[in-house]
């Protein structure tokens, strides 16, 4: 069972969660779940379903709400709202790298491309902290 901390004073707080983490936002920016779904391209009810920890596919937000969310809402890092999603940050993948893995990739049969893909997206799901 996760314990949530009671007192927080507008600080990262470690071991919080999502919930914890939107309500310390909404306090200290002064919005409302609407106001953050707007800012980072989501409905109001996918913000309410973080706040009310009912997340629904069990692998949590998507890594680009959670970056969404850092950008639109700066006194957040990355890192703290990544975790407190139970997600590690995923690695910043340079143009250098994008372009090597694409020659690879478009190198492979179609069947390969296929056994890849589910492969990076089993290695993506386990992204969780």
């Amino acid at each position: 069972m996760h314990s949530y901390p009671v007192e927080y004073e507008g600080q990262p707080v470690a071991g919080e969660d999502l919930a914890q983490l939107i309500k310390r936002l909404k306090e200290t920016y002064d919005v409302s779940d609407s106001e953050i779904a707007r800012a980072i391209g989501v409905a109001p009810a996918t913000v309410n379903a973080w706040v009310h920890r009912k997340r629904g596919t069990g692998r949590g937000p998507n890594p680009d709400k959670l970056r969404a969310i850092a950008a639109a809402f700066p006194k957040f890092t990355e890192a703290e709202i990544f975790a407190a999603a139970g997600r590690k940050v995923p690695g910043d993948l340079g143009p250098d790298a994008r372009d090597r893995i694409m020659r690879l990739i478009e190198e492979l049969t179609p069947e390969q491309q296929d056994l890849a893909e589910a492969t990076l997206q089993a290695w993506a799901g386990k992204n969780s902290a």
